[in-house]
């Protein structure tokens, strides 16, 4: 009895089975998009490699460039014009646009860009040879007017100075007795102060190299003038023509330095600034004042000579 009232269990098993073969359509899908996105990169190339006359001659090959006059279709209500050209395609004469994609086209393009690079360039470097050249006349130009200042300034500068030496000495009797014996000019070279040898009054003994006091004043005089000045200053040394004794180791050479060198001293020592010596020789009697007398005591002197500021 007790088996016949257990309850009856049914027990259903669930078949699981995979899933069905799909096919390869997906495979032909993908396959077409990647064919279509070749081609749309292909084009995005082709627009971008070519020139817009190779655009314009591509548009030209597949546009339609006229109306064949040849009817198509059945000549009825469906019947129309042929967008086609007449010819065959190839023909060039009937096919302008082909010309302009010929390789012939892009080296003649490639060519005038070449040419016209090498025209700017030409003309840069001609515009900079211009530019140079202007800038170089402007500049000789400023050095003239520059030039040209400065000497109208040294001008000034020196018939003040000469104004200025001779009223410096006349403060003092004794140099204002030595008036005949100072000598000035401007020369090419500048303003030139000389101090000569007179018959009765010489700057420095016979044939010795050490100045009378006087001439040391007068010396101190004409530096108290000149060392206002920037201009450099030349000391040059001159004597007669007279010879020392036959046999002597000392010359009118060695004189006319030796003085032109003292009185390069006695300008220091006035308060001349050293750095303002340009020069100091001695001339001997090359360069008399009284050519027609070679023995002149006037030939007997010390040229101190302000240069020009374009030659100092």
């Amino acid at each position: 009895m007790a088996n016949e009232n257990r309850p009856i269990i049914i027990k259903k098993v669930k078949k699981v089975v995979g899933g069905g073969h799909h096919g390869g359509a997906w495979k032909v899908a993908y396959a077409d998009f990647v064919t279509a996105m070749m081609a749309f990169f292909l084009l995005m190339w082709l627009l971008n490699a070519t020139s817009e006359e190779q655009k314009r001659g591509i548009s030209n090959y597949f546009g339609p460039v006229g109306m064949s006059k040849a009817a198509s279709g059945s000549g009825g209500l469906l019947g129309g014009q042929s967008v086609a050209t007449d010819g065959s395609f190839e023909d060039s004469k009937a096919s302008p646009a082909v010309t302009m994609l010929a390789p012939q086209t892009n080296a003649g393009e490639a060519k005038s860009e070449g040419e016209e690079t090498a025209q700017k360039g030409q003309v840069a470097a001609t515009d900079a040879a211009k530019i140079a050249q202007a800038n170089q006349v402007s500049a000789q130009k400023d050095d003239e007017a520059r030039k040209a200042t400065s000497a109208e300034q040294d001008k000034k500068n020196f018939a003040e100075a000469e104004k200025q030496i001779l009223q410096e000495i006349q403060k003092t009797p004794e140099l204002a007795a030595l008036k005949d014996n100072l000598v000035m000019d401007q020369t090419p070279e500048g303003l030139r102060i000389q101090i000569v040898d007179q018959d009765k009054k010489s700057m420095f003994p016979s044939g010795e190299k050490k100045m009378y006091d006087h001439t040391k004043k007068l010396l101190a005089s004409i530096a108290n003038v000149i060392k206002k000045l920037p201009n450099k200053i030349s000391i040059t040394g001159h004597t007669d023509d007279k010879p020392y004794n036959n046999g002597a180791d000392y010359t009118n050479w060695e004189l006319s330095a030796d003085r032109a060198n003292a009185s390069r001293q006695s300008l220091l020592e006035a308060g001349l600034d050293e750095s303002r010596i340009s020069h100091v020789s001695g001339k001997a009697a090359t360069e008399p004042i009284n050519p027609a007398d070679p023995s002149s005591s006037q030939n007997r002197r010390i040229s101190i000579i302000l240069l020009n500021s374009k030659d100092s």
